[in-house]
């Protein structure tokens, strides 16, 4: 499975995004996650659907600001990001999930199978 993300970009204070991720190849998805990785920072979980029911989670520092959702024809799934913060800034990355196994949510990076190569999100003050 390849992962290709995109709709990165510098924005200001307040705007929003979207962010996409195409997945091609073979392998069915059980689920797809984001993570963001800041400058001298770990990486960390953004947010995750589970393909075929779309159900979703959210992490704390985008919970209630961002929905994150997926296009079953197109292979894609989007992360919107709403109310952006300078603290939002970083590289963020997609990530797919082929196991089809485990009922918990997918908040680890250990969780996932595949890795995009990310796309830079810039919130200026």
């Amino acid at each position: 499975v390849q992962l290709q993300a995109s709709g990165g970009g510098l924005v200001q204070t307040g705007d929003s995004l979207r962010l996409s991720c195409k997945a091609s190849g073979r392998g069915g998805l059980y689920a797809m996650g984001w993570f963001r990785q800041a400058p001298g920072k770990e990486r960390e979980f953004v947010a995750t659907i589970r393909w075929n029911e779309a159900r979703t989670y959210y992490g704390d520092s985008v919970a209630g600001r961002s929905t994150v959702s997926r296009d079953i024809a197109e292979s894609t799934t989007y992360l919107q990001l709403n109310r952006l913060k300078p603290e939002d800034t970083a590289v963020y990355y997609c990530a797919a999930r082929v196991r089809s196994i485990g009922s918990r949510w997918f908040i680890s990076i250990s969780d996932y199978d595949y890795w995009g190569q990310g796309t830079k999100v810039t919130v200026s003050s």
